[in-house]
């Protein structure tokens, strides 16, 4: 297959919630849109990362692109080993096989393992379910993949509990990777360990990932370390993204004024650095947006067009796309 095939391309990707009425005959009186009308590409061995404010719609579009959430409306289209498919359009029966090539690591290494199972159980437990080898073959197979992320095989027989965040951790990277998937979205997976420790594990990641040939989706909050493992990044604010292009040219150049003072915001040591005034107000509530553009009302320069006329997300320079009608202002 052509490398430059995108091995994801989402187009016009929606989520909604319905919102319902109080009293014995209830009726649905408006749709939060978590999710509303996000497209993209992913590359190929790139890392993509999504980043937005809590509540902007980034892990609700991981969780649709990989159908552990049914997307309301729209197209994931998925160039894998068998070929081109939507993953939207599948049954929960058709999209098992294609389960194989997809996987996902989760924020909370302690809540997404079970404490019952050992950690050669749960390692295991994806190639049981897809009927993979022999149980000697996966008990091989688990052991190899445990020294890969940094642990042992004699760590096969104990419990979740007896071992640290970062080795939890270590453990859900291994769970994920264990049937060689090509496609993982690592959903806030360094957000609940420790600096030193997630210092090591993103430099794990991208161990994995040049070793296996992995592409990532990376969502997260906390900026350096987007800008240190993604090569693009995606900003989402009011389930839409702003501004989509380049990791240094969002971070060195961001057009977008919610990009801004995103980045604005991050602590920088230098004491004659500028600080970025945070945006007035509050995130836009996605059960009720305003008219125009969701950000308007929090917006510097915000004019009569932006509050009657949403933006489109359209290419401003070359691979940088932004959704602003005064873009780099």
């Amino acid at each position: 297959m052509n490398a430059e095939t995108p091995l994801i391309s989402v187009r016009n990707l929606k989520k909604y919630y319905p919102v319902f009425s109080k009293g014995f005959i209830r009726k649905e009186i408006a749709s939060v849109r978590a999710v509303d009308d996000v497209s993209f590409d992913v590359k190929r061995g790139e890392t993509l990362g999504l980043v937005g404010e809590s509540g902007c719609g980034k892990t609700t579009t991981a969780r649709s692109i990989l159908r552990a959430l049914t997307p309301t409306a729209g197209e994931v289209i998925f160039n894998g080993k068998n070929g081109v498919t939507d993953l939207a359009a599948l049954t929960d029966a058709e999209l098992k096989p294609l389960r194989v090539e997809m996987q996902m690591i989760f924020q909370d290494p302690f809540s997404s393992l079970n404490p019952r199972m050992t950690v050669g159980t749960l390692v295991a437990e994806p190639m049981v379910i897809h009927r993979m080898g022999t149980p000697a073959e996966r008990s091989e197979r688990v052991a190899a993949m445990l020294v890969k992320v940094g642990l042992k095989p004699e760590h096969m027989t104990r419990y979740p509990h007896a071992f640290s965040g970062g080795q939890r951790q270590r453990i859900g990277i291994a769970r994920a990777l264990i049937m060689h998937p090509s496609f993982v979205i690592a959903d806030e997976a360094v957000s609940a360990l420790d600096v030193s420790v997630q210092a090591q594990v993103i430099n794990l990641l991208a161990d994995l990932q040049e070793e296996m040939g992995l592409t990532y989706i990376f969502v997260a909050h906390d900026l350096s370390v987007v800008r240190y493992i993604c090569d693009r990044v995606a900003v989402m604010y009011a389930g839409k993204i702003v501004e989509l292009g380049p990791v240094e040219e969002i971070f060195n150049r961001p057009r977008h004024p919610y990009t801004k003072t995103l980045i604005g915001s991050v602590p920088n040591p230098d004491p004659d650095m500028h600080i970025a005034v945070p945006p007035r107000g509050e995130a836009a509530d996605v059960a009720n947006l305003p008219s125009g553009c969701s950000f308007h009302p929090r917006c510097a320069e915000c004019d009569a067009r932006c509050k009657n006329e949403a933006p489109k997300l359209q290419e401003y320079d070359s691979g940088i796309f932004v959704s602003c009608h005064h873009p780099g202002v």
